[in-house]
């Protein structure tokens, strides 16, 4: 089990950082947010989960243990794999989901693309007392300057597949209500505007 890395970051794509480690440059990926943090050049330090299946290894990074922690504990939900974990995490940070799980708020739940109502259910039903043993406090937000936030934002919901137009008229939106002054909040709200609007 690869449980972090730490290395120099090489290059950050959409979905994903490549990190050097002893010589060797690992794909790591992880969540908008936690990608909209990192420069290429500078250290990085991630956790990871490593998910070995028959035909790959892939291996996701978190900016906190807390977020790495819930991950893992998606998947025990039947339905739920990496990718739509990582998607949960991308829509709501480790705070909001837990409290989302201990209230059974379905709402909340539903706002992340590829779970539906009764996906939603089964989350809260099994996860409920789970999450409650879970501690954690997530990391400190970074506060990121406007015009580099909005392209930041911009481009991380165009790498989770929406249309650059549309995305940009969310963020904008979301910076206008004064929604946010952090990537990951801003992110949350556009995704939430764009959710409105399927």
């Amino acid at each position: 089990m690869i449980s972090s890395v730490r290395g120099e970051v090489l290059s950050v794509g959409l979905d994903h950082v490549v990190v050097e480690v002893g010589g060797v440059g690992l794909a790591v990926q992880a969540t908008p947010a936690t990608l909209a943090t990192l420069r290429r050049g500078e250290e990085v330090r991630l956790h990871t989960a490593l998910v070995v299946r028959e035909d790959s290894l892939t291996l996701f990074g978190f900016a906190d243990a807390d977020a790495r922690e819930l991950f893992g504990l998606l998947q025990t939900v039947s339905g739920i794999g990496p990718r739509l974990a990582l998607a949960t995490l991308a829509v709501l940070d480790p705070g909001k989901l837990r409290a989302a799980l201990v209230e059974g708020n379905i709402t909340v739940l539903t706002s992340v693309p590829g779970i539906g109502r009764k996906g939603a259910e089964r989350l809260t039903l099994e996860l409920r007392d789970k999450v409650t043993a879970l501690g954690g406090a997530g990391d400190a937000p970074a506060v990121a300057a406007p015009g580099a936030l909005r392209a930041e934002v911009v481009e991380a919901l165009a790498g989770l597949g929406f249309p650059a137009k549309q995305a940009e008229q969310a963020v904008d939106k979301v910076l206008a209500d004064g929604d946010g002054h952090t990537t990951a909040g801003v992110l949350r709200a556009a995704l939430a505007t764009l959710g409105r609007k399927r």
